[in-house]
C-alpha cells in the first residue's frame, strides 16, 4: 500500500515537525510499489542537544542545489560558534560521492569549505552530517542505488562520531516538470525520499546499529512558500515561483537552481531543522560565500519566509 500524504505529513509535522526515520516493525505500513515495506516509523524530532545550541559543525554531502552560498548563509544565520566544510559536485549522486570522492566533476578545492568527506568524517569532529540526493530522484533510485549508497554514509559518518546527527536534505525537480513541479513535490516526499531512500537505506543497517535520520523538508517548505506567493501573499519581492530561481546568463529562466531568495530560503530552513528553533526575527541582509551582500528581499516578504518554514518544521503545514 502507499502511504496517504496526510498520513506522512502527520508524521513529517508532529511535534518539532521534522521527520525521523528509526527502526521498529510496521513492515506492512510502508511500502512503495511492489518493493518490501521498510521496517520504520515517524517519530517527532526532539532538536539538538544542549552541547549545539549555540552553534554546530556541520559537513554537507550534495551538488548545486546545496551550493556555497546557502551553506554561507546558513552560518549567518546560526550565529556562534557555526562551522561547515562541504564536498559539492555538478549533480552528483551518493554514489558518485562514495566511488570518485574529490574527484567528482564540479568539486573545487580552492573553495576554502571544500574537503574530502571520507577524510572529514574520518576526524570525528562533525556533529551533524547532511546529506541530499542528485536530481532526478526516480534517476537516483533506478540507476544509482541511492538506498544502499545513503545507508553506507551513514554507516561511514557513524564510525568515527558514533553521536553525529543525520539529516537528509529533501530538493526539488525542475519548474517546467511535464508532471508539475507542486505535483511532484507533493507526491515525491513519500512515495521516493521517505520510502524507496530514507526507509530502505535504514533497513540495510543492523537493527541495533540504526540511527535515527532526520529530514530536512526543502521541497515541502519551497512548495508552502510558492502558494502563498501566488496566492498574492507578497511585500513587493517576490510574485511568483521564479523570482526564487536563478536566471542563466543569457537572462533566460534557470528552472531548478534557487537565487540568492531560494538560497535564503532553504539557508533558513535547515537552520529550523538543525537547531530545532523558529527563523523568525533572523536577519535577511545576508552576505553571499564570496561577501558580496545578496539580492535585497523586503522585510515583509523575509518575514513570510521565516513564518512559512516554521510553519512546515513545526507542524503547521501551510497550504
Amino acid at each position: 500500500m502507499i502511504l496517504s500524504r496526510k498520513k506522512v505529513l502527520a508524521g513529517l509535522l508532529g511535534g518539532a515537525g521534522i521527520v525521523v526515520l528509526s527502526g521498529a516493525g510496521l513492515r506492512n505500513s510502508l511500502s512503495w510499489r511492489f518493493l518490501p515495506a521498510p521496517e520504520t516509523t515517524f517519530t517527532p524530532y526532539a532538536g539538538p542537544s544542549p552541547a549545539h545550541a549555540r552553534g554546530r559543525r556541520v559537513f554537507h554531502l550534495g551538488h548545486s542545489l546545496v551550493g556555497r552560498d546557502m551553506p554561507a548563509m546558513l552560518a549567518q544565520l546560526a550565529g556562534g560558534t557555526h562551522r561547515f566544510d562541504t564536498q559539492i559536485g555538478w549533480g552528483t549522486s551518493l554514489k558518485a560521492h562514495w566511488e570518485e570522492g574529490t574527484q567528482i566533476p564540479g568539486f573545487d578545492p580552492s573553495d576554502p569549505h571544500a574537503r574530502s568527506a571520507t577524510e572529514a568524517l574520518a576526524d570525528g569532529t562533525y556533529d551533524a552530517f547532511v546529506l541530499t540526493e542528485m536530481v532526478e530522484i526516480r534517476d537516483a533510485i533506478r540507476y544509482h542505488d541511492s538506498a544502499a549508497y545513503l545507508a553506507r554514509w551513514i554507516e561511514r559518518a557513524r564510525a568515527d562520531a558514533p553521536r553525529i546527527e543525520i539529516f537528509l536534505y529533501e530538493t526539488w525537480h525542475w519548474l517546467d516538470h511535464p508532471d508539475g513541479w507542486l505535483d511532484r513535490i507533493d507526491h515525491d516526499l513519500d512515495r521516493y525520499w521517505l520510502h524507496s531512500v530514507l526507509g530502505r537505506a535504514l533497513d540495510r543497517i543492523p537493527a541495533a546499529e540504526r540511527p535515527a535520520v532526520h529530514l530536512i523538508p526543502g521541497g515541502q517548505v519551497m512548495a508552502a512558500v510558492v502558494r502563498r506567493i501566488e496566492a498574492g501573499e507578497t511585500g513587493g519581492t517576490l510574485s511568483d515561483r521564479t523570482d526564487l530561481f536563478a536566471k542563466h546568463p543569457d537572462g533566460t529562466q534557470d528552472s531548478i537552481h534557487f537565487n540568492d531568495h531560494g538560497a535564503y530560503l532553504i539557508a533558513l530552513t535547515h537552520c529550523a531543522v538543525l537547531y530545532a528553533r523558529s527563523p523568525e526575527g533572523l536577519p535577511h541582509d545576508l552576505r553571499r560565500a564570496d561577501g558580496t551582500p545578496m539580492t535585497p528581499l523586503s522585510a515583509q516578504d523575509a518575514r513570510l519566509m521565516q513564518r512559512v518554514v516554521w510553519d512546515v518544521v513545526s507542524g503547521r503545514y501551510v497550504t
